[in-house]
């Protein structure tokens, strides 16, 4: 298996407190790599590290074969990157700061600026000085900058913060495009799990500075439980005629008045009959699939027990 970018045993200590322990990640060239977790949960402390912001407290880092040290300068000419909120030269404009950027990186192409400002929608601001830019346009501005060099790598720390769902559904597209068409290897972090369900080939959970599980999306689709939610009046009447009458024990209660049924062998219709006949008003019924989302939880909840 060939990874661009992988960890082993990757921790941070600052003070008496671990930020990360122990945190091994694995990605694939030309994939993108969503990386998952709760704010707080240690993903831009990980991606600091990965970028050569600090140092880890112990555990390596290897990016593009080689062992990432404090002189890996050639290296990360290879990686494009945004660590939290992204920050310029507020008195210059778009196209200087990232004239700059090219500068320091030694990177020379004609027309690069104005196609990565083109891609991002900000041409018509290029010239516009950057303390005059809205909170999203400095984001998709940040995004001009990691990608205008052609990085092989890009990795992107919470890259839609700021952006409205249109915003966010044109990034979601330029990521996928940059990927599939110009063989870029993306790791992103998000706390929002449908904007990684939608473009992510593979997923890490991160939760309290541990890494939980990696995983493809296309082995948790494989996994995937279907179920059917119904929402009832009476949860103790309908959890009993589950369980003693129909013969159901795959089933999980949702809150006051919903009830999730994972046995396969009914039907929805079948589900409704009977409950119906059995004095259960339904005020509610349909068939799902879990989500990414389903899934986080699941991983989480179980450590939060285990923890408690």
């Amino acid at each position: 298996m060939q990874y661009i970018l992988q960890t082993d045993n990757l921790t941070k200590i600052i003070g008496k407190k671990e930020l990360v322990s122990d945190v091994s990640l694995h990605i694939k060239k030309g994939e993108i790599y969503g990386f998952l977790g709760p704010n707080g949960a240690g993903k831009t402390t990980v991606m600091k590290i990965l970028t050569n912001l600090w140092k880890p407290s112990r555990g390596s880092v290897e990016v593009f074969g080689r062992n990432l040290s404090p002189n890996s300068y050639e290296v990360l000419k290879r990686i494009g990157s945004i660590i939290e909120f992204p920050t310029f030269y507020e008195h210059m404009t778009g196209y200087e700061n990232l004239e700059l950027h090219c500068e320091y990186m030694g990177y020379y192409s004609h027309g690069c600026i104005d196609s990565a400002l083109s891609m991002l929608g900000l041409s018509h601001a290029k010239d516009t000085r950057v303390r005059d830019y809205s909170l999203g346009m400095k984001e998709r501005l940040g995004i001009a900058r990691a990608v205008c060099c052609k990085p092989e790598l890009l990795i992107l720390d919470e890259p839609t913060n700021g952006l409205d769902p249109a915003g966010m559904k044109q990034i979601r597209s330029l990521l996928k495009t940059l990927c599939t068409e110009y063989g870029i290897t993306i790791m992103i972090s998000s706390h929002i799990l449908p904007e990684i369900e939608s473009i992510a080939d593979t997923i890490g959970i991160i939760h309290r500075g541990k890494m939980l599980k990696e995983i493809s999306m296309k082995d948790i689709e494989e996994s995937n439980l279907s179920y059917i939610e119904i929402r009832v009046t009476d949860m103790k009447r309908a959890a009993f005629l589950l369980d003693e009458k129909l013969g159901l024990s795959n089933f999980k209660i949702m809150g006051d008045n919903g009830i999730r049924v994972y046995d396969s062998s009914i039907s929805a219709q079948e589900l409704s009959k009977m409950l119906t006949q059995g004095g259960i008003e339904l005020t509610g019924l349909k068939q799902q699939s879990e989500t990414l989302e389903d899934y986080f939880l699941k991983m989480t909840s179980e450590v939060a027990r285990c923890v408690n």
